[in-house]
């Protein structure tokens, strides 16, 4: 089996508080690097893409250079998904680091009760690594607040026409608005969670199929919204990937979604379960 992405969370620590991330029960926690390195082995065979991305902000982890060229030495390409409050002291290792493959960069973060700097200066840093990263590296800016708070959209996109002033070109991917650098909107759209009441209806995830989660305590997840990993399938720091997917947790999961029936309480509680039912 082979996943588009297995989403590896480096730390579930994050810089800051924003108002659609449920954040983490779980005890804070960082990967140790011989920790990362001894994933990478056993994530080869099942993926080329690694999302450095599950709860945590990535670039708050005192490691990242040395897990961005350990997954390189494995043959890995990575995503990484910020609130990009760190963008400007992380510019260099990230745009020097060949495995670097993509950052989305969530710009909704200005939602957040506690950046550390002025909006203002914010979204210009963040703009500024995007002018800086052109050609070089594929960049995402996310608005995923539509029906959220979006009041300031509109002032957004206004800074980012003057950073990027060439013609914006609607693509698959989403708008691009300069070299290798897009803008992709979305709606805000709730987490799961066991305390949710259960939806109706046939239901269908892609988890266990294009992709799956490790826990930055080596924990492997369904999918990258088992944010609490309340379905722990085996733990990957202790196991091979091969042994956890074949367990009859993993195999009544994938069975129920291809009969469009959602077998764990979490995904009966999962909205994007239902948008692909």
């Amino acid at each position: 089996m082979r996943f588009r992405k297995v989403y590896v969370e480096i730390s579930n620590l994050c810089n800051l508080r924003c108002s659609f991330c449920p954040g983490t029960k779980r005890a804070g926690r960082r990967m140790a690097d011989e920790e990362f390195a001894a994933l990478m082995p056993k994530l080869q065979p099942y993926t080329q893409y690694l999302y450095f991305h599950l709860m945590g902000e990535p670039l708050c982890h005192p490691e990242l250079k040395a897990f961005l060229q350990i997954a390189g030495e494995y043959g890995f390409r990575v995503i990484l998904t910020t609130n990009g409050t760190l963008l400007t002291k992380m510019q260099d290792i990230l745009l020097s680091a060949p495995a670097l493959h993509k950052i989305n960069i969530s710009l909704h973060a200005f939602e957040a009760n506690d950046l550390a700097v002025p909006f203002e200066t914010y979204l210009q840093n963040c703009l500024s690594f995007g002018q800086a990263a052109q050609g070089e590296k594929l960049v995402v800016y996310r608005l995923w607040n539509g029906g959220g708070a979006d009041e300031l959209n509109e002032k957004i996109l206004q800074t980012m026409h003057a950073f990027f002033p060439g013609q914006w070109v609607q693509e698959r991917m989403g708008i691009r608005i300069g070299n290798r650098v897009y803008l992709e909107h979305g709606d805000k759209f709730d987490w799961p969670d066991l305390s949710a009441p259960e939806g109706d209806g046939p239901l269908f995830c892609y988890g266990l199929r294009d992709q799956i989660g490790v826990l930055c305590d080596g924990t492997v997840v369904p999918c990258c919204l088992d944010h609490e990993g309340d379905i722990p399938l085996g733990n990957l720091f202790q196991e091979e990937l091969e042994e956890i997917l074949l367990r009859p947790r993993a195999q009544a999961i994938y069975n129920g979604f291809s009969n469009r029936e959602a077998i764990e309480p979490l995904c009966r509680r999962c909205g994007y379960a239902r948008r692909f039912g």
